[in-house]
């Protein structure tokens, strides 16, 4: 017994320790990160090395420290060697920098090839380990036709690489592993997600919380649309829709359900928010700034293409979820007590505003009116989030009590400071594994000629038509986005995809990448993976085929809308102005009517209601892709004569049927 206890109290102590590591680790890498975003003293390649090496040390020690609080030492015995080994070969490369990427490229050492196969062993291993099989596939799959390319016929064949050239495209050169995608996640995306760890940790989503359960009170469905409001929020930031199902999923449907709501419809509200989220400006889920670096233009310019496609989606979302909550909630209430202690005062709401209001607006400032950088306006948006989120608690503790209660506060939020900091490196972790694996696979596409191959592909398979190439590019995105975080998935379609719709289609560079990354993120909800809605019928203990089905009810109108941009360029445009209004006013009575025919508790029989759902649906689709607005107009006067129809026909009955009562 002693020995059990002896053993038990060693593997505490050993979590406790590799708890603190993890923590002190993460602050060093953040360090790291925010010294480069204000000084740039090494060239983004080799601050993309040091990067990769920083961040898997963070990875390392964290899953480690898992594995062994849940006993597995096997896993941990595994994780740890494939780390190492990644961290080593970024040191190696940091070091020797200028030998290995300026004086050999082309060729390597001996030994560089070694660490190189290594390398994409281990990776190789992580991948499986975070994502599961299906992107491990994608993954050998990919290096297995890039050595075997010689022996495919037709269209997609090449010459094959040899193994040396294989280790060169994805290591040595440091144009694959450490490549472009990489740099972009070291230097973009990995500030915004420091960022999302300190909202995280001063509270920031509590606060969201607040506010939708303030805008439940005056919402037929509020309990749902705070659900939507909280989860579509959150996935912005977060950039995976499936780690965002899970996250908020854990608080949202389980109210959802205790408000009356069915399991399968809780679930598939949560793993639609969570989809849609990702297409949120101002982050997009990380992808808005992959996406400017693509087109080379400002990052602002991206948020204002998107705005107005977000607006159409999330308008659409919010009347799907009203008329989904109210086939099954009747008097919904959503109380304080059941979250949260005790209201904010109104001093108390001042200086939350100010807390998090300032360092936001911040941001907005120094991207769209300074046009500073994405990198330097991440870094003083930090600096700006951590003086107001320890400095304002602190101050509001002093105006109303003692000195000796501003310091306990003061130390308090430097403690959550380190807790932000900590949580970032923890949600960046897995994101830059697939991210690092990813700029390797895009380089091997490039090196085989793979877009090129795909182009000429999709032509003989489309026959030039441009709708049957759009349905074809949005069939690939869905297939290459399962289990993927947004970036990831955007990212490979966009190499596949885009330069065919550009080149050989005609279509906008801007509407191209919005079309792929649009298609890209329904893999969270279409079957037969539909990875968010897996999660979520887990948390709600729902079938998993009905939640997919409730969740494509409520989404429709994403599955139209990528086919939209296409037929209406003005809907996405990086100049904002009157037509871009109008295109999208126009869609947006489009997908209402998708939205209306589809979820809407029509009082009618089977078929009756079975036909009015089909008509308003294909109603619907036409007004969203057909590009002319008298044909658009024309079918929007039609929804509105059924809408106003179905009224006056409801309306009817339930005074025949009061009248029968009466007498």
């Amino acid at each position: 017994m002693s020995t059990g206890t002896e053993q038990d109290s060693t593997d505490s102590g050993l979590v406790r320790g590799l708890d603190f590591t993890v923590t002190a680790a993460a602050i060093v890498f953040w360090v790291i990160v925010l010294l480069w975003a204000a000084t740039q003293a090494w060239s983004t390649v080799r601050y993309g090395t040091i990067f990769v090496g920083g961040i898997m040390t963070v990875y390392a020690i964290d899953e480690t420290r898992e594995a062994v609080a849940a006993g597995d030492w096997i896993d941990g015995a595994v994780l740890l060697p494939a780390s190492i080994v990644l961290i080593t070969a970024s040191a190696y490369f940091a070091f020797n920098f200028q030998e290995v990427y300026i004086l050999r490229q082309g060729y390597a050492l001996e030994h560089e090839y070694m660490l190189a196969r290594l390398i994409i062993v281990s990776l190789v291993y992580l991948t499986w380990r975070e994502f599961g099989n299906v992107f491990l596939s994608l993954l050998l799959g990919v290096m297995i036709y890039a050595v075997f390319g010689n022996r495919i016929p037709g269209i997609l064949g090449h010459a094959g690489l040899t193994e040396l050239t294989l280790l060169q495209a994805m290591v040595t050169d440091l144009y694959g592993f450490y490549g472009q995608l990489t740099q972009i996640t070291a230097s973009w995306i990995a500030p915004f997600l420091l960022y999302a760890g300190l909202l995280f940790a001063y509270g920031a989503f509590d606060l969201i919380l607040r506010v939708a359960i303030v805008t439940a009170k005056y919402v037929d469905s509020g309990v749902a649309q705070t659900a939507v409001l909280a989860s579509a929020v959150i996935g912005s930031i977060n950039g995976s829709y499936t780690a965002n199902a899970a996250m908020t999923g854990a608080f949202t449907i389980p109210t959802m359900k205790e408000s009356g709501m069915a399991s399968h419809r809780a679930a598939a509200i949560e793993s639609v928010a969570s989809t849609s989220g990702q297409v949120l400006p101002p982050i997009m889920g990380a992808s808005a700034f992959v996406m400017a670096s693509y087109l080379g233009v400002p990052y602002l310019d991206i948020v204002v293409a998107g705005l107005v496609p977000a607006a159409i989606l999330v308008a659409c979302i919010a009347i799907a979820v009203h008329y989904t909550a109210l086939s099954d909630v009747g008097e919904e209430d959503m109380e304080f007590s059941e979250f949260f202690d005790e209201r904010l005062t109104t001093s108390e709401k001042v200086f939350e505003a100010i807390r998090f209001g300032v360092p936001f607006a911040l941001l907005i400032y120094l991207l769209g009116i300074a046009q500073f950088t994405v990198m330097t306006s991440a870094l003083y948006t930090i600096l700006a989030m951590i003086a107001t989120g320890i400095a304002i608690p602190a101050l509001q503790r002093g105006l109303g009590g003692s000195p000796k209660a501003a310091g306990s506060e003061f130390l308090d939020r430097t403690r959550d400071t380190v807790q932000g900091f900590r949580r970032g490196a923890i949600i960046l972790a897995p994101i830059a594994i697939i991210l690092v694996v990813i700029s390797g696979v895009v380089n091997v596409f490039g090196t085989t000629g793979v877009p090129a191959k795909i182009a000429l592909l999709l032509i003989n398979i489309s026959g030039g038509v441009l709708l049957f190439a759009v349905l074809l590019g949005m069939a690939v995105a869905i297939v290459m986005g399962v289990g993927m975080p947004t970036v990831a998935a955007y990212v490979i379609v966009a190499v596949l995809i885009v330069p065919t719709f550009v080149a050989d289609f005609g279509v906008a560079n801007v509407t191209a990448h919005y079309t792929v990354f649009y298609a890209a993120i329904l893999a969270g909800i279409t079957p037969p993976v539909a990875t968010a809605a897996l999660v979520a019928s887990g948390i709600a203990e729902a079938n998993f085929w009905r939640t997919c089905g409730a969740a494509i009810k409520i989404a429709a109108p994403l599955f139209v809308l990528p086919v939209a941009f296409v037929y209406n360029p003005a809907l996405v445009s990086m100049s904002f102005g009157f037509s871009t209004v109008v295109a999208g006013a126009l869609v947006l009575m489009g997908g209402i009517a998708i939205t209306y025919g589809l979820n809407y508790p029509f009082r009618m029989g089977l078929g009756r209601r079975v036909g009015a759902r089909v008509l308003l649906s294909a109603l619907g689709i036409v007004v969203m892709v057909y590009p002319s607005s008298l044909v658009k107009i024309g079918g929007i006067a039609v929804f509105v004569a059924v809408f106003v129809g179905e009224k006056v026909m409801t309306r009817d009955v339930e005074l025949l049927v009061g009248a029968g009562v009466n007498r």
